[in-house]
């Protein structure tokens, strides 16, 4: 009677989940020991939360799948350290605390304990002991001191620069920050303005983060972090103003087009544009100068954007062909790259191609694909070739036309071979409150003063008030502000500009190994069980912000002899956006899905099945919760099967059980290609085919899915394996095996082409041999047909796949 009963029984996620969530909290089954006798350490880090809110299904999105790898990876055997924390400073949080007319310091509190318990409900298998926040001054006394050993080392200083300012936010953003000329977080349209700012020398690093060697991580990263950089050889040279005491320096990767210069491009910023412009030109120049200020560097270069530029009524003289051709500006041209001047060549560049057609200027041809010249060109020619109308260097190839300019322009003293980079250093500064303080004074005395390390951490005060208008509240606070100087203890002023977030997080996954230490930013001791990072999980959109910084640092703190790590983590997976309604699913655009009420409805497994299984988990998806109800489907149907009478008498029926073992093949593989929507998948098939089963082989099988399903939904699995009879956790057992000649296919389908054309299919046992298979692709009458009665040259078969008749 008491089997009838458990057949019967409702599957209720409501009664199941709280009550494993309260004894793996009792049992601790999540805390990782840093040793564990005959096991490998696995760190598995995915990114931190801004707890400017809740989460939401996007976060769902981002955590619950690297939360599976991590739960089947101890199934594999590892020691796996799950850590997670929050990154608490920054815009997000003060601006949500401002929106919501709220300091920012309880508001950020409230939200970390709501994010713990919907962590929590989750089944999220965090050790929550290692848990970091980095408002906190236990964390933020070692960004202070990170900075203070940068500025000893000449890694970070402070300087004047041209800075992108969002007059809303009232902060200073980073380049990657501006998006079409809007601040990315409010989308306010940004200014440019000059202030003293604090830098990261992240410039001495271009060329080591330039390689990533030995690292696993997607090709797309790697190429936008390459792009970012910007590494380009080439030549500096320099064009003499006529008129004036001054010479236009500039950069080229083309030294050998440059007898195709026909007019100078100087950047709105550059210093020479007041200089040189004439009378007759200076409210012009002076105009567009200051909308070009207004523009952000990303959107001044997009490729497809018109060009746009002023003459500015000066000339220089081509040093090669003593030719005197126009000075214009315009915006395309960047002062923080290069020189911040160019020579256009607009036969052989695209940007000064499509500038010297709306202006009316000359395009002459110096490069050609064999030598042959042309009088007119309908696009540009960005390609190698033979120089042509060149003087001396005609018939010279690019490749030996570009050494031979550059050294014949270091011999007359007018320029010389060189390297530039895109990448610039790393504004750290923010005029904002909620974030670390800078630990330096400013002394009429003795000038800029680093506070000393036995006086950290510079403690954020709580009693800021925020003006509706914006601004930095932190200078308004007189307590803070005014001070002594450490070095001669006359009166001081503390600085008020606040790290960058980025800051933040660019050293977490070093904390984590212990956060508890109050005498070094990390215990080196349990640091060098467990790093680099094995495995790090996070969005795209943080390539060349978060990841190029986190290895900047990485490196940064190497050469201090803080680290003995090269690169931060060795592997990194990237998942998709979730989008609704257009766009990208985040707290600060509104558009946000809570979780919870999926929770109260399905239950955390169901949820969390179908945010794994919405398609390709590195693509995102558009949110859409239709699909859920299937899911929750299949989890009753599990429910039913596990709970249904074992019958492990009677005979094995093998074709159920090849079904069993390919599926277990199946998962494996697709948790480590992070393809959870296709193991999902299978083991559905696995539950519809288990469902007609009977016998050892139904019982085994459904064991078998309890364990495969335990990483994907963590508490009806712990509720089955122990209503089977199982001891201790699910989550502690060994993962399945599987017998490879089980999980081979028993027929494959075979492709047949003839000279690379596919002219047939057919169908054929697994292990049929190359004879068998080939005698039966060439008995094909499509195959024969396609022969015309020839006989074939040779032909080509790979085993369980493939034919290749080849005639020729």
């Amino acid at each position: 009677m008491a089997v009838a009963k458990e057949r019967t029984e409702r599957y209720d996620p409501a009664t199941i989940e709280p009550k494993w969530q309260q004894e793996w909290a009792r049992s601790g089954l999540h805390e990782t020991p840093d040793t564990v006798e005959g096991k490998k350490n696995f760190y598995y880090l995915t990114m931190f939360p801004y707890p400017s809110g809740v989460l939401h299904v996007g976060h769902w999105y981002a955590f619950a799948p690297p939360d599976a790898v991590a739960r089947h990876l101890r199934m594999r055997g590892y020691n796996v350290l799950f850590p997670m924390g929050f990154d608490a400073f920054g815009l997000p949080a003060e601006n949500s605390a401002i929106k919501n007319d709220a300091h920012p310091a309880p508001w950020t509190d409230q939200n970390m304990a709501r994010m713990r318990e919907q962590f929590r409900r989750m089944g999220a298998a965090i050790d929550w002991r290692r848990e970091v926040v980095t408002c906190y001054p236990d964390y933020y006394r070692w960004n202070q001191w990170i900075f203070l050993k940068l500025l000893e080392n000449g890694l970070a200083y402070r300087a004047k620069a041209p800075v992108n300012w969002c007059p809303k936010d009232q902060t200073v953003l980073a380049n990657e920050q501006v998006i079409q000329g809007r601040c990315e977080r409010c989308e306010t349209p940004v200014i440019r303005r000059d202030l003293e700012q604090w830098f990261f020398r992240i410039t001495k690093y271009a060329d080591e983060l330039l390689s990533f060697e030995g690292l696993d991580w997607p090709e797309r990263v790697k190429v936008m972090q390459t792009n970012w950089i910007g590494r380009s050889e080439g030549a500096e040279l320099g064009f003499p103003v006529e008129g004036h005491d001054a010479t236009i320096r500039f950069f080229t990767t083309r030294p050998d087009t440059i007898y195709g210069t026909t007019f100078m491009v100087l950047a709105p910023e550059h210093a020479l544009v007041e200089k040189v412009t004439t009378p007759d030109k200076r409210t012009e120049v002076a105009a567009y100068v200051e909308r070009a200020r207004n523009t952000g560097e990303i959107e001044r270069t997009t490729a497809e954007r018109e060009k746009t530029g002023v003459f500015t009524g000066a000339y220089a003289r081509n040093v090669f062909t003593g030719e005197r051709i126009p000075i214009w500006i315009a915006d395309y041209v960047l002062a923080t790259y290069g020189t911040g001047a160019i020579m256009a060549v607009p036969a052989h560049d695209e940007r000064d191609f499509a500038f010297a057609r709306k202006f009316g200027l000359e395009i002459r041809e110096v490069i050609s694909v064999d030598g042959t010249e042309h009088a007119t060109l309908s696009e540009a020619y960005v390609g190698d070739g033979l120089m042509v109308r060149s003087g001396p260097f005609t018939g010279l190839s690019s490749a030996d036309g570009k050494k031979a300019i550059a050294d014949d322009a270091k011999r007359r003293g007018i320029g010389r071979p060189s390297v530039t980079y895109r990448l610039r250093d790393w504004l750290i500064s923010r005029q904002r409150y909620w974030g670390t303080p800078i630990p330096v004074v400013y002394c009429d005395a003795d000038g800029i003063v680093p506070v000393p390390y036995d006086q950290l951490p510079v403690v954020l005060p709580r009693d800021a008030k925020f003006d509706p208008q914006g601004g930095n509240p932190l200078a308004r606070v007189e307590s803070f502000v005014n001070t002594t100087c450490p070095k001669c203890g006359k009166p001081a002023r503390r600085e008020t500009d606040t790290l960058d977030t980025f800051m933040d997080s660019s050293w977490y996954m070093y904390r984590y190994v212990d956060p508890t230490i109050e005498s070094a930013f990390m215990n080196k001791e349990i640091g060098r069980r467990w790093l680099p990072v094995d495995m790090y999980a996070g969005g795209i959109e943080h390539a060349i912000l978060h990841l190029l910084y986190m290895r900047f640092v990485c490196k940064g703190l190497r050469d201090l002899g803080e680290l003995w790590i090269d690169e931060p983590a060795l592997r990194l997976r990237n998942q998709g956006t979730i989008v609704f309604g257009g766009r990208k699913m985040s707290k600060s655009r509104g558009n946000v899905r809570s979780p919870d009420v999926y929770v109260e409805r399905y239950g955390a497994d169901t949820l969390r099945l179908f945010m794994m299984f919405l398609g390709p988990w590195s693509e995102g998806a558009d949110w859409d919760a239709s699909g859920i109800d299937g899911c929750h489907r299949f989890l009753r149907r599990v429910w039913e099967l596990g709970l249904s009478p074992g019958e492990l008498s009677g005979a094995r029926d093998v074709a159920v059980d090849r079904v069993v073992h390919r599926t277990v093949k199946k998962v494996t593989e697709d948790i480590d290609d992070y393809s959870f929507n296709t193991a999902i998948a299978a083991m559905m098939e696995l539950a519809n085919t288990l469902m007609k089963a009977s016998g050892p082989s139904r019982a085994d099988g459904v064991s078998t899915l309890v364990l495969l399903l335990a990483p994907f939904a963590p508490y009806v699995s712990e509720e089955l394996w122990h209503r089977r009879g199982g001891s201790d956790s699910v989550h502690r057992q060994p993962w399945p095996a599987y017998d490879a000649a089980l999980a081979a296919a028993e027929r494959v389908t075979i492709v047949v082409q003839v000279d690379g054309r596919v002219r047939d299919r057919f169908e054929a046992p697994a292990a049929t041999g190359q004879a068998e298979l080939e005698r039966l692709a060439l008995a094909s009458p499509k195959v024969r047909a396609a022969l015309g009665g020839a006989a074939p040259a040779r032909v080509i078969v790979v085993p369980g796949r493939l034919v290749s008749v080849v005639t020729k």
